[in-house]
């Protein structure tokens, strides 16, 4: 079983908590992506980046700067985001930050796919991001990040978005499941799921599986952490848990 989580665009290098263990899996191709990112100027990576100009320079002096292989920090730490909030690493145990490092893989429009304790420096591409040269990344990394996430049960468990997880959900085949939890609230009779609420509760259920060291995709409807699981609302593929007291 594997638990996919999109990363997020707010970073820190995070060098005082935990070294890093290896280098990314698809480091040549990130190190091809850095290349291309170098050549272009401000105006061709605001476009890429679609962000104001402060946030173009800041990128800018990171991509002068960066070097992926010197002044790393893991993945789980490097990311600062509301999921990664609420995975809280640092409050965790050795036990959970081992199960994480098996199960957990972080899915990246620059590094393709990350495991936890892979060391990374700040960076910022989000994966619907079209390069001039490499074009659209899903293009550019194909089936590769589908191929490293998926193991030998065929199990995903998909707390990632939509703009990430299709990077899996495109090449899943018929030995495969993914299971997608979905957070909602119920409006009018429907359940709703929020953006801010999602990321909240991706890493608060990211959290509780390692806590509970879940190896069996089905202990997943216990989860209960301000939420329930509804069997009405869900299907075999959709699992919908609902707001406490909503």
């Amino acid at each position: 079983m594997k638990i996919i989580l999109s990363p997020a665009k707010k970073m820190v290098r995070a060098d005082d908590d935990f070294a890093y263990h290896e280098l990314p899996v698809f480091l040549t191709r990130t190190e091809e992506l850095l290349k291309e990112l170098k050549s272009y100027d401000a105006a061709q990576l605001k476009k890429i980046w679609n962000c104001s100009d402060a946030l173009v320079r800041e990128n800018m002096e990171r991509l002068a700067d960066m070097d992926l292989r010197k002044g790393l920090s893991p993945a789980v730490f490097s990311y600062s985001g509301l999921a990664f909030r609420y995975l809280a690493p640092g409050a965790m145990t050795a036990k959970q930050l081992e199960y994480l490092e098996k199960h957990l893989r972080i899915l990246s429009g620059f590094y393709g796919v990350l495991k936890p304790f892979d060391g990374i420096a700040p960076y910022r591409l989000e994966m619907q991001a079209v390069l001039p040269a490499a074009g659209s990344l899903y293009d550019y990394w194909k089936d590769s990040i589908y191929k490293e996430v998926r193991d030998e049960d065929g199990i995903i468990v998909n707390l990632a978005s939509k703009e990430y997880s299709r990077c899996v959900q495109e090449y899943l085949g018929e030995n495969d499941m993914m299971i997608t939890p979905v957070f909602a609230e119920i409006r009018n009779g429907k359940p709703v799921q929020k953006a801010t609420m999602a990321k909240m509760a991706r890493g608060e259920m990211t959290w509780w599986l390692s806590e509970n060291q879940v190896e069996d995709v089905r202990q997943i409807v216990n989860f209960n952490l301000g939420y329930e699981y509804s069997s009405t609302l869900s299907e075999e593929t959709e699992y919908v848990f609902v707001k406490k007291g909503k």
